[in-house]
């Protein structure tokens, strides 16, 4: 369903910007869910995935493997696990890549910026918005 007149509903317009999106566009789009450990530890969601984040594959073929994430290939929108490889017929081992939204994300690496990202996502604060007012304000203003 289309909200804004900015944005369009057609199935190729759509395509064509998930396609050509930039790279700060894509870290957002390849965004993972967190583990019910970690979401209610934070009270967020979702995060942008990053290298050295320790996952949980949820969907597919390597469905319950864990382990560390070795890269994060935005060209392509996937990520790369370590022990999640095949080999191929002249022996070399490759990565194989996995989309982030069939992953759980059950550790964090967590750096200063990190912790300001989900410090801003923390749905605990959401009531305690800069320069909102709430009834009480309004009704303490008219007592003055």
């Amino acid at each position: 369903m289309k909200f804004g007149p900015g944005k369009s509903s057609a199935r190729r317009k759509s395509r064509k910007a998930h396609f050509t999106a930039h790279s700060t566009a894509k870290r957002k789009i390849m965004s993972a869910s967190l583990s019910p450990e970690l979401r209610k530890k934070y009270n967020v969601r979702s995060v942008p995935i990053r290298k050295d984040d320790e996952v949980k594959v949820v969907r597919g073929t390597y469905k319950n493997r864990d382990g560390k994430v070795t890269q994060v290939y935005r060209k392509k929108y996937v990520i790369h696990i370590e022990r999640i490889h095949r080999e191929k017929n002249n022996g070399a081992t490759v990565n194989l890549g996995i989309h982030p939204s069939k992953v759980i994300i059950t550790k964090l690496h967590l750096d200063p910026d990190r912790k300001t990202l989900l410090a801003r996502k923390n749905r605990a604060n959401k009531g305690d918005k800069p320069g909102k007012f709430t009834e009480d304000d309004v009704a303490m203003g008219e007592l003055d």
